[in-house]
């Protein structure tokens, strides 16, 4: 059975969401994971309990040709980590996945995307002097995971990519999400997506969020002060967490208007009320699948490269702000109760969907 998902409960996001609602509405993405639940009881490093995992996600799918992907990046907060993104600044693109995992497990999901592009593009990478520069991010899952214990491999990432599908991603306690905690409910991976007509074309934006940040206090929801409204199960005192969000679209943009349109998710997470706190990694990726092409190094000296005008941008960017809102809440709605460990004994709680509800009609936010 699915879960429901904000719009499920009558909350009265705007703007025209694709048929997932989802970033797999841009044609060609395809989003995996590998979920890694294992162990309960009290903490013990190395051995658990586990509650973490990867996220991937494949801009050009499972095309064995490396083409680059154009981008833009952006970082709120830069207390996190996000790699490959001094190549996306010079170059305005990157190749192969994105991957989203936890803070201690970056070189390891690296090492594995990695050896996924070495063997999915053997052809090119044998024939040419070509590099693998993957990039991967990460938030902090300490609070609900054996973190220090490093339990991601690299067959849980290669698992995560090769295992990348069309369709509806699943949202809550699953893949880099599995040990999060936002606005001190539990979080984890949510997505959303819309619509947008430009110069007489269609396109979809859709965003990934690895929500894993806020204290309850800022929480607020299409308006509504829900943070203050819920208060029990409080587990943090300040800000210790991070968010990633990956915006992808199908319409032509300069590597530019990227850099602009990742601009926009710190005005998606910031309508819920964060502020973007020092401890808080808030880092942000966009990418297009427009003009596909062979690499740069492999092309002739003059190229064609369509691209939309910045002047009729706002509707693209006000697209972004409204998916990456949506999507965060869709994390905290579709994520489940975990334990915490780090301090050991309490439960982090998912939202209450009636409770949330009631308020959300309190403020007449809910249809």
């Amino acid at each position: 059975m699915s879960k429901a998902r904000a719009r499920d409960l009558g909350l009265d996001f705007p703007g025209e969401p694709g048929p997932h609602n989802a970033i797999t509405d841009v044609p060609g993405v395809l989003v995996g994971y590998t979920t890694l639940i294992e162990g309960d009881g009290p903490l013990v490093v190395g051995q658990g309990p586990v509650r973490t995992g990867v996220t991937a996600i494949l801009p050009r799918g499972h095309d064995t040709t490396p083409r680059p992907v154009w981008a833009g990046q952006f970082s709120l907060n830069g207390n996190g980590e996000m790699t490959g993104t001094h190549w996306i600044h010079d170059a305005g693109y990157f190749v192969g996945p994105v991957c989203i995992t936890n803070t201690h497990a970056v070189g390891m999901v690296h090492h594995a995307a990695t050896r996924w592009m070495l063997g999915h593009y053997a052809e090119s990478f044998n024939a040419r002097h070509l590099w693998a520069m993957p990039v991967v991010a990460e938030t902090y899952d300490g609070t609900l995971n054996d973190i220090n214990g490093q339990h991601v491999r690299e067959e849980h990432a290669l698992a995560a990519i090769r295992h990348a599908a069309a369709g509806f991603p699943a949202e809550g306690n699953v893949g880099g999400g599995t040990g999060m905690v936002c606005y001190e409910f539990k979080g984890g991976t949510g997505s959303a997506s819309r619509r947008v007509a430009l110069g007489g074309e269609s396109y979809s934006v859709g965003a990934l969020v690895q929500a894993n940040h806020g204290t309850r206090d800022w929480l607020t929801i299409l308006g509504a002060p829900v943070g203050r409204e819920l208060r029990e199960d409080l587990i943090a005192e300040r800000e210790c967490g991070s968010i990633i969000v990956v915006l992808g679209t199908d319409a032509p943009l300069a590597p530019l208007s990227l850099r602009h349109l990742a601009k926009r998710a710190a005005i998606g997470i910031g309508r819920h009320g964060t502020p973007g706190g020092n401890n808080s990694g808030d880092i942000f990726l966009a990418f297009s699948v427009a003009n596909p092409m062979d690499l740069p190094q492999l092309s002739a000296a003059k190229l064609a490269f369509e691209h939309l005008n910045g002047e009729v941008l706002d509707p693209l960017y006000l697209a972004a702000v409204e998916a990456v809102e949506e999507a965060v809440v869709n994390a905290l709605v579709a994520a489940e109760d975990m334990p915490t460990l780090r301090p050991a004994g309490k439960v982090c709680r998912a939202i209450d969907h009636d409770r949330l509800v009631a308020v959300m009609r309190r403020y007449n936010r809910c249809r």
